[in-house]
């Protein structure tokens, strides 16, 4: 999965795709990496190879697609065993359960922030038939706020005349992903210490 998103991420930046080419390869790399997808559109933006609104908006739908993807999967999980099996493989799918079924808008718009915690806690909506609705708006809103300030940032820092000027504007891409990676762990340490214990 990590080389098929990397033979994506570079076909973006030095292949000859049109827009439109571009505008699904973004949504195809969120679908792998969503943090790398995040950081490779705004690096598109930033070196003007793809508008940054048009960037924002293929980050956007291929994230909540995804969301919503893992949620029909947990829907499919009712009727078939095998995908039941591996939905209650997670060592903490009873904790998630739980927190979904007393405060399911909240604990969705939390898990969105989690790694490790998306998969299982957007099946286990489906699977609990958490009312789409609700799984929908706590998604959203969670999505529109991570990619807005993800994207925002390193757009605004890409576009800044001395990393622009730089021989090191190359870094941008590792960099966002190693503050991203621990944003990720700073909240799951901290903040959500005894909810959610981050597994995979």
């Amino acid at each position: 999965m990590i080389e098929l998103a990397e033979t994506i991420r570079e076909w973006l930046f030095y292949g000859e795709a049109s827009l439109l080419m571009m505008f699904i390869g973004v949504i195809l790399l969120s679908y792998l990496l969503e943090d790398l997808a995040i950081v490779s559109a705004a690096a598109l933006a930033v070196e003007q190879l793809m508008p940054a609104s048009l960037a924002l908006v293929a980050i956007f739908i291929g994230i909540s697609s995804g969301d919503f993807g893992l949620y029909l999967l947990g829907k499919a999980a009712q009727r078939i065993r095998f995908l039941r099996y591996r939905l209650f493989r997670y060592q903490r799918a009873r904790r998630v359960k739980r927190q979904l079924r007393q405060n399911a808008f909240m604990s969705l718009f939390i898990i969105r922030f989690i790694p490790g915690l998306r998969t299982l806690g957007f099946s286990l909506s489906g699977f609990l038939d958490v009312p789409k609705w609700q799984f929908f708006i706590a998604v959203i809103t969670a999505t529109a706020l991570w990619t807005a300030v993800i994207f925002g940032s390193f757009f605004q820092l890409g576009s800044s005349q001395w990393i622009a000027q730089s021989q090191y504007s190359w870094l941008l891409i590792p960099v966002g992903l190693c503050l991203m990676w621990l944003m990720n762990k700073l909240i799951t340490k901290t903040l959500l210490r005894g909810t959610y214990d981050a597994t995979r």
